[in-house]
């Protein structure tokens, strides 16, 4: 791989993550190693202006990108949902993903729908206008936050609610996967500002903070309050 600023190896830190903090794809990763038990090395990487190495590594410029030192040259990895199916099988307890085929199958369905119809609306609708902009120096566009909040986040949380039902979990009633993806998504949705309404989606909201009071969420949104209260005061 062309050297920039993209390292290749630290010492005694065998898997590296890079990506910016605030990602809810970054943090999945993070989540899933925590959950693992494995410790790792995070380079921080601006997405809007990746350093020099990055789309080697990463050839869409999107974060997270990892890296496992243990391997030889190639040993890279793009895509969250990449990562953490690798994480899995190559440290393989405690179990992130269901053991039967079709609770499996379940746990990549709610990954799909975190990953793409939840980052879409709550990352576009929410988080990049409230929180990405002020980092950009851009003006928020409150019709945009507007129709999110009356019209595409409604119908999201409505199939979550139905989804969750009196479940501890979503698949199998173990924690997975499944719950990693939704979780992250739903920090993005509170350092924008919200809350899951408790009238509205009982069941959604007392399962948010559940996951949200795991050591391995809370550890990550614990570390990123901070910055984002301060962009959210700015």
């Amino acid at each position: 791989m062309p050297q920039g600023s993209i390292r290749s190896g630290i010492p005694n830190m065998a898997l590296i993550v890079y990506g910016a903090s605030l990602s809810p794809f970054v943090r999945k990763v993070r989540i899933f190693l925590a959950e693992k038990g494995l410790e790792y090395q995070l380079e921080q990487v601006n997405p809007f202006s990746p350093p020099p190495g990055f789309v080697d590594i990463s050839p869409l410029k999107r974060v997270p990108a990892f890296r496992d030192t243990d391997l030889p040259e190639p040993n890279t990895l793009s895509d969250s949902s990449i990562i953490c199916d690798y994480l899995e099988h190559k440290f393989p307890n405690p179990g992130l993903y269901p053991k039967d085929l079709y609770q499996r199958a379940r746990a990549l369905w709610f990954e799909e729908y975190a990953d793409s119809a939840m980052a879409t609306t709550i990352g576009g609708g929410l988080f990049f206008e409230r929180i990405v902009k002020k980092l950009l120096g851009q003006k928020t566009d409150d019709a945009v936050i507007e129709a999110t909040l009356t019209k595409k986040l409604p119908p999201l949380f409505d199939y979550l609610e139905k989804q969750i039902g009196d479940n501890e979990f979503l698949v199998g009633n173990a924690f997975s996967i499944a719950d990693i993806s939704i979780g992250t998504m739903l920090v993005n949705f509170c350092h924008s500002g919200e809350c899951v309404d408790g009238k509205l989606w009982p069941k959604l909201g007392a399962y948010m903070d559940r996951l949200h009071a795991r050591p391995s969420f809370k550890d990550r949104i614990n570390e990123e309050t901070p910055f984002v209260s301060q962009l959210r005061a700015a």
